[in-house]
């Protein structure tokens, strides 16, 4: 049977993700009484990521889908927006926002930002096997399975996915053996539970004020870091020439491709030299990952040049185009979100979702003890969640100047991935009785 949607041909669907992000931007430009106070309740980055989901769920776009070939068999087929957004234009926005980045007042936003990221990664660790248990006493089947059907195999690989990343969570499937019959119903969860939370973080981003006054928390730190980007900004803004945007892009995609081949690289390296890494069941093998390369690689030659006369193109825009880019993936991401595939696996969705509440109520609470900022609340859960793809999305919703926070914690992520998953998963057996 066919799902494929309305349009299936990329160049349609990305004039549709643009169609959404001009609406979203130009009713916000709008100074009716609707609008602002519509846009005072529903940040701008929130409505950019459910309007494609919106349109995924009707089935006028989607990620993938199944049709039928010519010999009438049944084949898989995907959007390559996605990946176009996430290995072109992500690496581009973050060299991009990176120009002006002041790298001392980065490390003086001090260690809060690292207790949070900690915090919701223990969250996840303890969030998987206390969900089981509390399932598991109004449905105990949802929770069971035997040998390698059995449950907790296949949600290491969510906790894989949600400390660390893609790698670490193909790392976690190889070495615990769960049925790939049924891991599509563990990526199901992934998707819609992670999908669920990032969008009530981008909400709080917009009361992130209100958030942290009830938090009493010291956000000057970040205040002063953005205040000093806009100030240097200010102070170097000139209007834009074509040589300005041509260089800037130039920046930017040069960077992409320095970061691609450097990434290919040192995964082929690490591969071929070293027996280890080409071992799925070690928490090394997350190391091979060419995304995590590209991602870290990138954001090193936006350091690098901010030490440089490069730094001045931010006065010419250079943050402004960076956040189209990042605009463009929360758009592309928003679109791998069907909002009907809430009710396809009820059971599971609900074990995601008590997982979920507790690492929120973890940070929550550390937050409230430690008296941290919203920011370091919503970035390092982030970071944990959704990884390098999303981290700095969350991050420059706060301010284009903050995206490298959420990539340097997102590196974390990628190196305690799996060494976090394993341990997750030890207590998620136990508590599964097996």
């Amino acid at each position: 049977m066919e799902n494929s949607p309305f349009f299936t041909d990329d160049t349609i669907v990305f004039g549709i993700i643009m169609l959404c992000l001009g609406l979203v931007f130009y009713t916000s430009s709008i100074k009716t009484k609707f609008w602002t106070i519509f846009y005072k309740f529903v940040p701008t980055v929130l409505l950019c990521y459910l309007l494609p989901a919106i349109f995924n769920s009707l089935g006028i776009i989607s990620p993938d889908w199944k049709e039928l070939d010519a010999n009438g068999d049944l084949v898989e087929k995907s959007s390559n927006v996605y990946y176009i957004a996430s290995r072109y234009l992500l690496p581009a926005s973050l060299v991009l926002m990176t120009l002006s980045i002041d790298l001392k007042s980065i490390f003086n936003l001090g260690p809060k930002a690292l207790i949070m990221f900690f915090t919701g990664t223990i969250g996840i660790i303890i969030g998987g096997p206390l969900a089981i248990l509390l399932i598991s006493i109004f449905s105990p089947e949802t929770v069971g399975g035997a040998g390698f059907d059995a449950v907790w195999r296949g949600l290491s690989t969510l906790a894989g996915s949600w400390i660390g990343g893609g790698a670490n969570q193909a790392a976690m499937l190889e070495i615990y053996e769960y049925n790939p019959d049924k891991y599509g119903g563990m990526v199901l969860v992934d998707i819609v539970v992670a999908n669920i939370w990032m969008a009530i973080l981008l909400i709080g981003i917009g009361k992130s004020n209100r958030i942290d006054r009830w938090l009493k928390a010291d956000n000057s730190a970040i205040e002063a870091l953005k205040q000093k980007v806009s100030t240097y900004a200010d102070s170097i803004t000139r209007n834009p020439s074509l040589t300005d945007y041509m260089i800037m892009l130039s920046i930017a995609f040069v960077t992409v491709g320095l970061a691609h081949w450097g990434a290919d690289g040192i995964s082929n390296l690490l591969s071929n030299n070293f027996e280890i890494f080409n071992d799925r069941t070690s928490a090394l093998a997350s190391f091979t990952s060419k995304f995590f390369w590209m991602i870290t690689i990138a954001t090193a030659i936006g350091i690098v040049l901010s030490f440089t006369k490069a730094k001045e193109y931010e006065g010419a825009g250079a943050s402004k185009l960076g956040s189209i880019c990042i605009y463009i993936l929360v758009a592309t991401i928003g679109m791998k979100m069907d909002l009907g595939m809430i009710f396809e696996n009820p059971g599971l969705i609900a074990i995601g979702l008590v997982w979920m509440t507790i690492h929120a109520v973890l940070l929550i609470g550390v937050a409230k003890l430690i008296k941290a900022p919203y920011f370091f609340l919503a970035v390092g859960s982030q970071a944990n969640v959704g990884g390098a793809a999303s981290a700095p999305v969350v991050a420059a919703a706060f301010h284009p100047s903050l995206a490298t926070v959420g990539v340097l914690l997102a590196v974390f992520g990628y190196v305690v991935g799996t060494y976090g998953a394993i341990l997750c998963t030890i207590l998620m057996q136990i508590a599964s009785g097996s």
